[in-house]
């Protein structure tokens, strides 16, 4: 029979020489906890797929409008870089170019989150222990977790087929295949990469660096070639997508590689489940010093986000000069194309098509910007649920003190990313970074408004604090394709970002930036009011 590890001590595992017992409970149960988070990810990127082909045929509405965008996409590296190179000129292969890559990589984010709940964080939590106590297989908690990445990857899948199928059944099943398909590289990754460490948060990190490699392999491979045939590409899972070719006479044997990616790393994270201690990594946490180092709540909230920070600040800088780069060829890729430079104008303003679309990118900036303030506002979930932030709040330490650490973190953190986007954009632009990092620096009273409402969420109740999630998610969403659809201002006006000046080349408008900065205020203090009242963990 074999044996589940506490510590030093082995002890009999019952269901042990089951190596699957139990995997159906399990997956029932992760099916039931992911009820709203996995439908809401797939709603989201299914939804905003499938909005791209009607956005495009309103801008490119002749044949001769989609041949030009496909000619200047070929003819400019920096385009390529970011999007892919694009194979066909009719509306399915322009959305594969636009949007397939995109949804591949917020397909991978959802399945490495996914994995890694339930796997490392059930061991980390100490949960996973008490369920392998009872029948259940050595095996059964990491067969349970790719079962559950499996069914949200089916179900993208089916709606994207589904949803593009008029445009033709053809591509559109190798659309949605190959954005599940790299969805599920990406939770084998996971499963093999948290064999290795011990903490849930570093498992999410070292698979994010491995998704943000694959996406710079598959960039610098695509800046340099028009048709997706470089070295670099090929060794990416985002470069397999593209190379699938969907609406483009598809290349079904590439799908053959992500089948066998998925394959070995599954094999190998079974291989290592197997051989190792439950709780246990094969890379263990390096022991701290006898004697701490920390001085205060705030240097411990530091100590625990440093590493995010550092790695969201690369990448501001990486793709703030990408953007940069690619503002060149804006007036070059608009044309004489009067939607699109309507919708650039909706986006970045009215003062020139570049200043727009340097606004515009400044302000996508901002609301992935968004994103890293409710990762960092959530730490404060992360350490209150886990029980981490017990020992600290039993000694002289009170609530506001802990929490005023992990917020610093957050607000300052979030103004140092848009400085260093906004470097880099200007950098990249190859022009003074006076106006480009005003508009956005811009963008943080918006920014600092969802952080705020992160916090509300999380002092109210735990429970409450992952719907904060869908408010960054929603406010990306209405920025990045309200435009295209022309979507009513009533509906563009929900998001903060839709009340902010339109820099550079626009007037610089104060009140709604005071305006935004007092909400952010507001309910951050109301919050934290909310935190200090209730009961922890409750």
């Amino acid at each position: 029979m074999t044996a589940l590890t506490t510590g030093a001590r082995a002890v009999p595992r019952p269901g042990g020489s089951r190596p699957l017992a139990g995997t159906g409970a399990l997956l029932r149960f992760a099916l039931r906890r992911d009820r709203l988070m996995i439908p809401l990810w797939v709603l989201v990127v299914a939804t905003t797929v499938l909005s791209v082909p009607g956005a495009l045929e309103s801008v490119y509405a002749t044949a001769a409008d989609r041949a030009g965008v496909v000619a200047q996409v070929r003819a400019n590296g920096s385009l390529r870089a970011m999007y892919g190179p694009v194979y066909g000129d009719s509306l399915g292969a322009l959305t594969a170019w636009r949007i397939g890559g995109f949804a591949g990589v917020l397909a991978a984010v959802m399945s490495l989150l996914v994995v890694v709940r339930h796997t490392r964080d059930e061991e980390e939590s100490g949960r996973q222990e008490l369920i392998s106590s009872a029948m259940v297989g050595r095996r059964a908690p990491l067969t349970a977790s790719l079962l559950v990445a499996l069914v949200a990857n089916a179900a993208l899948a089916l709606l994207v087929t589904a949803g593009l199928a008029g445009r033709g059944a053809a591509g559109a099943l190798a659309l949605g295949l190959g954005v599940a398909g790299v969805g599920m590289v990406f939770a084998t990754a996971a499963a093999v990469l948290a064999q290795f460490t011990e903490s849930a948060r570093l498992a999410k990190g070292l698979t994010g660096a491995l998704l943000g490699t694959a996406f710079v392999l598959r960039a610098s491979g695509d800046s340099a070639t028009a048709v997706g045939s470089s070295v670099p590409a090929w060794l990416s899972p985002l470069g397999w997508l593209e190379n699938l070719r969907p609406f483009a006479g598809e290349r079904w044997w590439v799908l053959a590689l992500l089948a066998a990616a998925v394959a070995l790393q599954g094999t190998a994270a079974y291989v290592l489940a197997g051989r190792r201690d439950l709780g246990m990594s094969f890379l263990p946490t390096r022991p701290g010093p006898a004697t701490g180092r920390l001085g205060s709540a705030a240097a411990l909230a530091w100590r625990l986000q440093r590493g995010g920070l550092l790695g969201w600040s690369l990448g501001y800088l990486a793709a703030g000069a990408a953007f940069g780069a690619m503002t060149k060829g804006a007036a070059g890729l608009v044309g004489d194309n009067e939607r699109t430079r309507e919708i650039i104008e909706r986006m970045g303003g009215e003062s020139g098509i570049t200043d727009a679309f340097l606004g515009t990118l400044a302000g996508l900036l901002g609301m992935v910007g968004a994103l890293y303030v409710v990762q960092s506002v959530l730490r404060l979930h992360a350490e209150e649920t886990s029980g981490r932030a017990e020992p600290v709040l039993a000694g002289a330490v009170g609530r506001l003190r802990w929490a005023a650490g992990h917020l610093a973190v957050a607000f300052g953190g979030s103004a140092l990313l848009m400085a260093v986007g906004g470097l880099g954009l200007a950098a990249g632009y190859g022009h003074g970074p006076g106006p480009v990092l005003g508009a956005c620096l811009v963008q943080l009273p918006a920014v600092w408004v969802v952080g705020g409402l992160a916090v509300l969420l999380h002092g109210v109740s735990p429970r409450l604090a992952p719907a904060a999630w869908a408010v960054a998610g929603a406010a990306l969403l209405l920025g990045w394709i309200g435009p295209a659809l022309d979507v009513p201002r009533s509906v563009m006006d929900l998001s903060p970002f839709g009340h902010l000046p339109k820099l550079p080349g626009g007037s610089m408008a104060w009140p709604p930036v005071f305006v935004l900065t007092g909400i952010a205020a507001t309910l951050t203090a109301a919050g934290l009011a909310a935190l200090r009242r209730r009961d922890m963990s409750s």
